[in-house]
């Protein structure tokens, strides 16, 4: 596979601390166009994993990139949205000043596509208004809505379902889809198993260590029996 067909890229990339390894020396290559759910109980290194992906966190050691450019330059920027676990968002911005503001960083603001996520996320009622007086669901609508109003080919989702509800959560998912249809590769961790099939292939962390790859369905045997239930 050519390096124009691999959008992520990662060459024993590991995250030490301490005595800790939170992520063990992990190589990983997800193509263009390919959606990935990541799977592991907390502290399996997945949220380190993204971090490390999204230029957030620092390696120890190894190497990642985006489109064959390195993770932490503006190029690996130009193509990644990432949206954390935790809602991001500025104390004095309403939602749709979030959305210009970070649409025009990355091109021209679409008040079209702005005004869709908007629609489809159940915020129309609240789109002049300050997501610092919102609760989380809000905000992490707000968040998502910051992620898609901006072009990307690779997208990296932490934990996206946390407080979302049913019309949220549907919106969430046809937003993903729709990325990966468009050619964008998307990488999405996840304790939800409802979900898990939505996604083409499943990688499993255990303690920082990669114990599986392969299709997403064969992810179901690596979940206990109550993470089963919480779907």
């Amino acid at each position: 596979m050519s390096s124009d067909e691999i959008a992520v890229s990662v060459e024993e990339l590991s995250k030490r601390y301490g005595d800790v390894d939170a992520l063990a020396p992990l190589d990983l290559e997800v193509p263009a166009g390919e959606s990935v759910v990541l799977v592991g109980h907390n502290g399996s290194g997945k949220s380190t994993l993204l971090g490390m992906l999204a230029g957030v966190l620092e390696p120890t050691e190894g190497t990642a990139a985006i489109h064959g450019c390195t993770v932490d330059s503006i190029a690996a920027r130009r193509h990644r949205s990432w949206l954390p676990d935790t809602p991001v968002l500025y104390d004095d911005l309403s939602v749709r000043e979030h959305l210009e503001y970070v649409s025009r960083l990355h091109g021209d603001c679409d008040e079209a596509v702005n005004d869709d996520l908007v629609e489809r996320l159940g915020l129309v009622d609240r789109y002049d208004d300050l997501p610092s007086q919102f609760s989380r669901g809000l905000r992490q609508k707000t968040a998502i809505a910051v992620a898609f109003c901006r072009p990307f080919s690779v997208l990296l989702v932490d934990e996206p379902f946390v407080g979302l509800d049913a019309a949220g959560r549907s919106a969430m998912l046809e937003l993903l889809a729709e990325s990966v249809d468009n050619g964008a590769s998307v990488v999405v961790a996840t304790h939800d198993p409802a979900v898990i099939e939505r996604f083409e292939r499943g990688v499993v962390l255990e303690n920082g260590v990669l114990v599986h790859d392969g299709p997403a369905g064969s992810v179901h045997e690596y979940l206990t029996v109550d993470d089963r239930r919480s779907g």
